[in-house]
This record gives structure tokens, sequence and C-alpha cells, in this order.
């Protein structure tokens, strides 16, 4: 349709604005964890990756193909979270280290392919009990699903037993036309 373009641009628009407002006032940036170097094989890798729009946490041999089976990652150290914005932030982390061929670092794509939100329930131990959309972008539908499958991939997080209740916190994933996200936590 020919009118609905101009609205979604205006959507998306505000939405962005209004994301920003609420996540990124007050608050200050956060650097991203520094690039681990692959194990030493003996033989080096190249620094040419097959995504040159923004590095990646680990970057696969310069001779790979997408055949090749992903590089095992190690989770970052889980610490006791002070609050539930630490611990936000903690998760944010642990789904970027452990979802490396999914996640993009540096600027934010403008604009995001689509932007969905998670809440995410958690049991005492830091599992996930469930997760539950906020929202569901009205394009590229399949990104709600690459989210969830990332927060699984992240599980089982630190454990919440002395944060208040309820268990749970939110996470923004802001998805690029490659398929590949960033948490807002990360953004703030």
């Amino acid at each position: 349709m020919r009118c609905a373009e101009p609205r979604r641009n205006r959507l998306r628009h505000v939405a962005g604005m209004l994301a920003g407002m609420l996540l990124g006032a007050g608050c200050s940036q956060t650097p991203l964890p520094a690039e681990t170097p692959p194990p030493a094989t003996g033989a080096a890798t190249g620094s040419a990756t097959a995504r040159p729009a923004a590095p990646t946490p680990t970057a696969p041999p310069a001779q790979g193909s997408r055949a090749d089976p992903p590089q095992p990652v190690a989770a970052p150290p889980w610490r006791r979270a002070r609050d539930w914005d630490d611990f936000r932030h903690q998760a944010a982390l642990r789904l970027v280290a452990l979802n490396p061929e999914a996640v993009y670092t540096g600027p934010v794509h403008q604009p995001a392919l689509a932007i969905p939100v998670l809440e995410i329930e958690l049991n005492a131990d830091g599992s996930v009990r469930r997760i539950q959309v906020l929202r569901r972008p009205g394009q590229a539908a399949d990104t709600v699903q690459l989210a969830i499958a990332a927060v699984q991939r992240a599980a089982p997080f630190g454990s919440v037993a002395h944060l208040p209740r309820p268990w749970r916190f939110t996470e923004t994933f802001l998805f690029d036309h490659q398929r590949r996200f960033k948490p807002r936590t990360l953004d703030l």
C-alpha cells in the first residue's frame, strides 16, 4: 500500500524517539567486553571477516565457510548482581557472548529492521521460566523467534534469589537488515 509507508516511517520514528527517551535518560555508555583472541594453534587467522559492516565478538577463520560449525564460546563470569539494572547489563553481555554469530556491535543501524521486546521471567536459580513477547514487530516477524532462541542459548543467567520479586526483566532487541541483533541495554 502506498499510504501505509509514510505512517510506518512516522511510527518507527516515534517509537525510536520514545525508546531513546525512556531507556537513555541519565544513563552512561557501557563498553562492550573486549574481544578475546582465539586459542593459539600455530596458524594465524586472517583479519578479514564475512561481515565487513561490524566486528563480531569472535571472528571465524578467514578461510571458513558458512557450513563450518560455530566455535565454542565461553560465557562471561557471572557475579552477584547489585540490582535489576546490574542484572540486565550482565544478561545483555551474556547474550552477546553466547550468540557471537547473531550479534553486531557498534552503532545501531538506522532504520532498524525490527525491534522485538521480550520479558524474561526467571526461577530463583536464574534459569528461564517463561518468555513473553511484549512487542512484536510489524515486519520481519521471524526476529521474535531469533530473539527467543538467543535468550535460550544464553540461559541460565545468575541467581536472582537475592533480588526483589517479580524475578523478571525486559530486553529490547535491535535487529539490522542481516537479522543480527544488539541488546538495547548495551546501547544505553
